[in-house]
């Protein structure tokens, strides 16, 4: 599974209703709703996209749209660890309204989600393998019940050269990502992998504006960028594996006679 997601909501009343009738998200108003949403914070328009494809966008950017009834913004500024701690200023926008939030990166199977009615929050699970539970708060919503009952097991292949009987179980009992898309669709209609359903919201259709959004008091991003290029220089070869008609993975040898990619 390869999603990631950085979302948050605002609706009077249910998300995928509400994302159901919109259209074309009026630009100005839209505007309007970044610089709430981004107090202090430069934000200036780029190239839009969709609710399908901009679910997660490139750092120091933004997806949203705002209609009559429903709002929403795609950010990695909302993937927050412990949504209990999500930044004041969104919060505050919810009052009066229902606010969902829903956060995982594929990469370290990471999740959370949360809920808040008028400014209170109600719900909030944030989960990854490695971690544990970072946060469980109020009580489970119904599309959570098979997880938490081990009716639906993270299905995982074990790594090569590993003794099965040594094998240590998933740390969890639930693959969060799996979770993750029953959470999406349950709380906001759609999903970002796997099979549609006909009553699904169509993610493709729902056009977003775009926007680069900057905190004043952030690091330079070129020096951002040369740090991120320094660690990655750092790093060793890969390990590189393939997937065998048995389903187990194999390690592919590096062939000493293959040109090296500096030489490409």
């Amino acid at each position: 599974m390869g999603a990631k997601t950085g979302l948050l909501v605002f609706v009077d009343g249910d998300v995928p209703a509400a994302l159901k009738q919109v259209g074309d998200a009026d630009p100005e108003r839209t505007s309007a709703m970044m610089r709430r949403l981004y107090p202090g914070w430069t934000v200036e328009p780029i190239a839009g996209s969709t609710l399908s494809d901009g679910v997660y966008p490139p750092d120091g950017q933004a997806y949203a749209g705002s209609w009559p009834g429903v709002e929403l913004v795609c950010d990695r500024r909302v993937m927050v660890d412990l949504p209990s701690q999500l930044p004041e200023e969104l919060v505050a926008a919810g009052a009066g309204r229902r606010m969902v939030l829903h956060a995982m990166h594929s990469v370290v199977d990471w999740l959370a989600f949360a809920v808040w009615e008028d400014g209170q929050l109600v719900r909030s699970l944030s989960v990854s393998p490695d971690s544990g539970i970072l946060e469980n708060i109020g009580e489970p919503l119904p599309f959570e019940a098979p997880y938490w009952a081990g009716e639906l097991p993270a299905d995982v292949i074990p790594w090569p050269d590993e003794d099965e009987d040594d094998e240590e179980p998933y740390p969890l009992p639930f693959h969060p990502l799996e979770l993750g898309e029953d959470a999406l669709r349950a709380l906001c209609g759609f999903i970002v992998e796997g099979r549609p359903e006909p009553d699904d919201v169509d993610a493709d259709a729902v056009p977003l504006h775009g926007f680069a959004v900057r905190d004043p008091d952030a690091p330079d991003p070129a020096v951002q960028e040369a740090a991120i290029r320094a660690a990655v220089a750092a790093m060793p070869p890969p390990r590189i594996y393939t997937l065998g008609p048995d389903g187990t993975l194999t390690r592919r040898e590096e062939n000493p006679s293959s040109p090296s990619q500096d030489g490409v």
